[in-house]
């Protein structure tokens, strides 16, 4: 028992589980597996979203812009496909990407040559990625019958029982992994957010390293562009509002650091399907918007504690262990 409690994502999990199952009680067929294929499919975007923060993230930043990032780009490739119906899906994904990555870069710019804090260059980029969405559109919408029909049925075709939505979010979600815990960049991103003092001695470029994180948190959201349009069938300037925060919260509950360089993917995983339960139980249960946003705060409070108190305790290991040694010697 005293070692799940030590094992963030094995409690979490858990925790999702038991929730699952009281939820179950309230909501017959709650726990279906339909059902908990339909949690999954509409949490895949907001895994998708977390996870790029979570880099940037890991790297002692934080982008408060991919929700902006991503309502800009779900526009543009919407304007593009009800204006351009002969275009290829294939570019139109690429140029989500494109686009999101570019306006990460942006972040990412700021962020390292101009050594502009992480929180106000993003904070002012989240208004004006949503001015450029307004003025790109003058406000207007794109609706279901200006878009193709392959642009809107391609995150809902279904292979193997899953929507393409879903699946596209688990090989993301491997893709992920394999970057952050396989190659030199993620070794640089956990070691820039971790210590960059001591990065920067171990050879590593730190502001690059949090140049990079940006870029890849603003594919992912450009990304989540296009798969929020085509998959709510609908774009406007106010999509996917408050999203940056539901992102944040995914990372934090799944034990990702705000002091940067402590978490993991499966982590941010089981952070943004604790989130997708709650808002997927809550309103079956008879509970209202405004108190599932206050419960989704406290909940955001309480993980931010637990992770305070796990990493002030690992603190206290180490400087034992030094007393101990220091005592031997």
């Amino acid at each position: 028992m005293q070692r799940l409690l030590k094992n963030r994502e094995l409690l979490l999990a858990l925790i999702i589980l038991v929730m699952i199952a009281g939820f179950a009680t309230r909501a017959a067929g709650f726990a279906s597996p339909v059902n908990l294929a339909n949690i999954f499919n509409d949490t895949s975007i907001l895994i998708i979203l977390a996870l790029g923060q979570m880099t940037v993230i890991l790297t002692k930043s934080i982008d408060l812009s991919v929700a902006a990032n991503l309502a800009f780009t779900g526009m543009a490739v919407a304007m593009l496909d009800a204006a351009y119906p002969g275009l290829p899906l294939a570019l139109l994904i690429v140029l989500a990407v494109g686009i999101g990555a570019a306006l990460g870069a942006i972040n990412g710019f700021l962020v390292w040559l101009l050594q502009i804090p992480p929180i106000v260059v993003t904070l002012g980029t989240l208004t004006i990625y949503r001015g450029m969405a307004f003025v790109l559109s003058g406000g207007g919408w794109v609706n279901a019958h200006q878009m193709t029909p392959d642009f809107l049925n391609l995150p809902r075709f279904p292979v193997l029982g899953l929507p393409i939505l879903s699946w596209l979010a688990i090989v993301i979600v491997l893709m992920m992994w394999f970057v952050l815990t396989r190659t030199p960049f993620g070794r640089a991103a956990y070691a820039s957010g971790g210590n960059p003092t001591a990065a920067v001695y171990a050879g590593i470029d730190v502001g690059r390293s949090r140049f990079l994180a940006f870029v890849l948190s603003g594919a992912l959201a450009g990304l989540s562009g296009y798969l929020w349009v085509s998959r709510y069938a609908v774009a406007y300037v106010d999509i996917a509002a408050g999203f940056e925060l539901d992102s944040v919260a995914a990372c934090v509950i799944g034990g990702i650091s705000i002091a940067g360089g402590i978490g993991s993917v499966i982590g941010t995983v089981l952070g943004a399907l604790f989130l997708g339960v709650i808002k997927n139980a809550l309103p079956v249960i008879g509970i209202s918007p405004f108190a599932q946003m206050a419960i989704s705060g406290v909940v955001i409070i309480l993980a931010v504690v637990f992770n305070a108190r796990a990493e002030k305790k690992k603190g206290r290991i180490i400087l034992r262990d030094r007393a101990a040694k220091e005592r031997l010697a």
